[in-house]
């Protein structure tokens, strides 16, 4: 079997075989409400909002800025509980550890907590505090949390999260780097923090066409940048949000002055060639070595997610049909969080509560996007850690129980314009969420030399 998750070929296609399992409890479905309010006229202005040329603009439509609120219906909520509750439970595994996929007994921990303490409206209410708005950019709807600092020549940064994470994954660092002197920072250290949701995800509209790969969402990232007026800022993103922001740097949007990755492409042509099937390759310094060991793991154990959704996305309609598969799919992504979410449930506090984990699948839920977010994964035609050719400036955090902990050698070669890089003692695939103030002050110093 062949192992890349380097996301080569038409349509995303990854070389591999591994097929993800079926998910099969097939239930009614359920209704959610949101509310977008539109004043007379926004207070920021677009004179142009399709990133497409023009000879394929699309009809008018309103591309003013509108604040946006969600409130999911009692009935909603009711029928989630509903759900869970009657979920029809496979057979244990038949092993001991999580080798066969997520344990039947966290998953059943979870559906626990899930149907008889666990409040959607605890984090509905953190949400609806915070400004959030939607606008529309090349024909879809982009919903953004946008919070702005008190301080003056605050620095504007945009930061994209990634698949299974969400607009939830960024919430504990808006303060942090907003209002830098309340958590350990000065007040130059401050920045403007704009969190969108990628199309097909959360709040943001569901593309009715084909096309709307990383480069597209980078395109409208930088519409959305200059209709919110600001003339120079820097880009954040792990995951999904790396490739974005990869894609943003090779564009070069007026204003773009650097990017700063949590999961980064830096993978030498040699390792990626040894990944696809040969042995580990001589010579490799223990950093090199720790992150052959993690990406050879996760090509052969892991990525059968990916492969799917890059594959054949449409097949998976148990995930917006289920929230009890919805959930295991999303958990079953990379073996360190998982483990992570397993303690979390067994009653361990480090990093995420249980609240965090169901606040984010939750989310999926109820806005119907276990299916749609996985499109991406379709459209995307990107070697996903492979370099890029990026040369704007780059910052690099490297958490250790990440996919991948990015080597700085293999990092300085990918990014030769390297600003800073720092390989931290704990975190991993959701360091912004598990990690907030760590995550915060890798931030303040990645672009303090771009202020």
């Amino acid at each position: 079997m062949s192992r890349p998750y380097l996301i080569t070929g038409s349509r995303n296609r990854f070389a591999g075989t591994v097929l993800a399992g079926a998910i099969a409890i097939l239930l009614p479905a359920v209704v959610v409400q949101a509310q977008t309010n539109s004043p007379e006229r926004s207070t920021v202005q677009v004179a142009q909002a399709s990133t497409k040329g023009a000879s394929e603009v699309q009809p008018a439509v309103d591309e003013t800025i509108r604040p946006f609120q969600f409130h999911a219906t009692d009935e909603a909520l009711a029928d989630l509980k509903r759900r869970v509750q009657a979920t029809r439970w496979p057979s244990e595994e038949l092993v001991g550890d999580d080798s066969q996929g997520v344990r039947r007994s966290v998953m059943q921990k979870l559906a626990d907590y899930w149907a008889s303490a666990y409040d959607w409206r605890q984090v509905e209410a953190k949400l609806n505090a915070l400004p959030q708005y939607v606008t529309n950019i090349d024909g879809v709807d982009i919903h953004f949390i946008h919070v702005k600092s008190k301080q003056p020549n605050a620095l504007p940064v945009i930061v994209t999260h990634g698949w299974p994470g969400s607009i939830i994954e960024q919430l504990k660092i808006i303060d942090p780097l907003t209002n830098p002197t309340a958590h350990g920072g000065n007040a130059a250290d401050a920045f403007d923090v704009v969190i969108p949701s990628i199309p097909g995800y959360g709040f943001s509209g569901k593309p009715t066409e084909l096309g709307w790969d990383p480069q597209r969402v980078a395109r409208a990232w930088a519409v959305l940048m200059d209709r919110l007026d600001y003339k120079t800022y820097v880009a954040q993103g792990g995951d999904w949000g790396d490739a974005i922001n990869e894609q943003m740097a090779l564009q070069k949007p007026a204003g773009l002055l650097g990017i700063h990755t949590n999961m980064p492409g830096t993978l030498p042509g040699p390792i990626s060639a040894a990944l696809a099937g040969g042995p580990q390759p001589a010579g490799l310094t223990g950093d090199e070595e720790y992150a052959w060991k993690q990406l050879d793991f996760f090509y052969k154990h892991r990525v059968g997610y990916a492969l799917e959704m890059g594959a054949r996305p449409q097949t998976l309609y148990g995930l917006d049909d289920s929230p009890i598969g919805l959930a295991a799919w999303m958990i079953d992504h990379d073996p360190e969080s998982q483990k992570l979410i397993g303690r979390v449930f067994d009653g361990a506090s480090e990093g995420l509560t249980r609240n965090d984990i169901l606040d984010n699948i939750t989310l999926y839920w109820l806005t119907n996007t276990g299916l749609s977010s996985g499109r991406l994964f379709w459209e995307s035609k990107l070697a996903f850690f492979a370099p890029k050719g990026v040369t704007i400036p780059v910052a690099v955090s490297a958490f250790p129980d990440e996919i991948y902990t990015a080597p700085r050698s293999w990092t300085e070669k990918a990014f030769p314009n390297l600003i800073y890089y720092n390989r931290l003692p704990k975190g991993g695939h959701f360091a912004a969420w598990e990690q907030p103030d760590v995550f915060a002050q890798e931030l303040r110093a990645s672009f303090k030399s771009l202020r």
